[in-house]
């Protein structure tokens, strides 16, 4: 019989043991490497290479194979193929960086109706120009083979990476107005002591498009041992939406809402006289909000004129409503009571958003900023 003869005894240390066991355990590595891991491991338990090839439902040769490179080169380097010289690169450095810049433009500026490369879309559009382009190196060229190239320069033009262009030439001093306004907040909340008598400092966004749906069929509760979630019926009913108004007190963390129908300067002016009716009228209220139109419309600066030194607005560089903290209690109220929400009615929405509200109010805990204050400071 073949691989009968006594080979040298395999000993692992502590690492090399452990290192195989992590592999062969792993549900990330590739399949050769777990598979060499296990045989390494039984060999070095004393298990010959007939019965390893037989319990893993391999070839003796190959175990015998894995046992011979560990024992020559150690159990690290045997879990891995030497590499092969193979048949030489005969694509030229030239090739190789036309290929590049191929990648960098858009399929549609040369002609195609694609929008992105795809590896076969642009080993295509090689093949049927290499030799007019002088780069008869990659006349036959397939997808594989551009995609070792781009993955060489780290390119994915596959792929879309979204950026925001500061579109506001004032960007600057609206950011550090808006850092200046969080500075103070934390001044007063630092020292009570500090808290002025005669100012309310609000974070202010709208929520819009929340949407009231409706269930076709009735949720069923989880069972133990058999269904661990609660199962809905894959359809659903709208019944509209409806828009959330909120500012977030800086100091206290009450959150001031208004649930309406829309958004515009009437809802914007009627939330505004909600606020003069709930602060003490001898404060002035300065809120920070974005750039929408009803902010700045003309029947809103017309009600402000009636209520003179009452209100002060920061503006927020445009496209910038990250620096607004409203937006954070936005998000976690996304994630918390509208995550998988269900309601008969847009009334029913309106009174569970409301009542949201009230239980945040109960134990209310300010928004606190961070990023840039130190700057903001100086």
């Amino acid at each position: 019989m073949p691989f009968v003869q006594k080979k040298p005894a395999l000993v692992l240390s502590a690492d090399d043991r452990k290192y195989l066991e992590q592999v062969k355990k792993s549900r990330t590595e590739e399949v050769r490497r777990v598979e060499r891991a296990r045989i390494l491991l039984k060999y070095a338990e004393g298990l010959s290479v007939p019965k390893i090839a037989k319990e893993f439902k391999t070839t003796a040769p190959k175990v015998d194979r894995c046992v011979k490179k560990a024992l020559e080169f150690g159990v690290r380097i045997a879990l891995d193929d030497f590499k092969r010289s193979g048949r030489p690169d005969d694509i030229t450095p030239e090739a190789r960086a036309w290929v590049v810049s191929l990648a960098c433009q858009k399929p549609k500026d040369l002609g195609y109706s694609y929008e992105l490369w795809t590896t076969r879309l642009l080993a295509q559009h090689i093949r049927k120009n290499a030799e007019s382009q002088g780069h008869p190196s990659v006349n036959k060229i397939g997808s594989g083979t551009v995609s070792r190239i781009l993955s060489a320069q780290q390119i994915k033009p596959h792929k879309v990476t979204y950026y925001l262009q500061r579109r506001d030439p004032d960007f600057d001093s609206k950011m550090v107005q808006v850092l200046h306004t969080y500075q103070q907040v934390e001044w007063i909340i630092e020292d009570h002591e500090l808290k002025p008598a005669c100012t309310a400092i609000l974070s202010y966004d709208e929520k819009p498009g929340i949407q009231a749906i409706g269930l076709t069929a009735p949720d069923l509760p989880p069972v133990p041992g058999k269904y661990p979630g609660i199962s809905r019926d894959h359809e659903y009913v709208r019944h509209g939406t409806l828009s959330l108004l909120a500012g977030i007190d800086l100091v206290t963390g009450e959150v001031i809402g208004s649930v309406e129908e829309r958004h515009r300067s009437e809802e914007f002016i009627d939330f505004l006289k909600k606020l003069d009716a709930h602060y003490d009228s001898g404060l002035r209220i300065q809120i920070i909000l974005d750039n929408h139109s009803a902010h700045t419309s003309k029947k809103t600066r017309e009600y402000l004129e009636t209520v003179p030194n009452r209100f002060e607005f920061v503006f927020t560089p445009k496209h910038a409503s990250w620096l607004n903290i409203i937006e954070s209690f936005f998000a976690k109220m996304a994630k918390s009571v509208l995550r998988h929400i269900r309601v008969d009615s847009k009334e029913e929405l309106k009174q569970r958003l409301e009542l949201y509200l009230k239980e945040v109010n109960q134990n209310p805990i300010p928004f606190r900023w961070k990023y840039g204050l130190e700057s903001a400071a100086k």
